[in-house]
């Protein structure tokens, strides 16, 4: 299970975009998932508002999907699109706000959004400035 400790020093963290990538929120998970980013490689220990997230159909656990060489690797096997993370966060404390309904600008995303992204959150628009 997901876990995230509230301990820590505070940190300074660049959410200026967040509200450019951001558009519209019309529809979020009540509360926020505390992600498993356990599988998560990049290592500037930062997600950003925008980021597609993904949810294991054995176990329920939401988790950004992973990106290598500057782009979301494929969806991995027994995982579904979920939702677009509403706020930057850091890595280490992964409490999210996640959207499930809304407006996206894409252009504006950390990284390419996938067209499966795009076909299966179907209540997701993904638009260009």
């Amino acid at each position: 299970m997901a876990q995230a400790s509230l301990n820590s020093s505070p940190v300074q963290i660049d959410t200026s975009n967040d509200s450019i990538v951001i558009r519209k929120i019309l529809l979020d998970i009540p509360g926020g998932k505390t992600l498993d980013v356990s599988g998560y490689t990049p290592t500037d220990g930062v997600l950003r508002a925008g980021h597609i997230l993904i949810e294991q159909t054995s176990n329920k656990e939401v988790k950004p999907l992973d990106v290598s060489a500057g782009a979301y690797v494929a969806l991995p096997t027994g995982h579904t699109y979920k939702g677009v993370l509403i706020a930057t966060i850091l890595k280490a404390k992964p409490q999210a706000a996640v959207m499930l309904g809304g407006d996206v600008n894409e252009v504006a995303s950390p990284y390419p959004v996938p067209s499966g992204a795009k076909t299966a959150l179907t209540h997701i628009l993904f638009t260009q400035d």
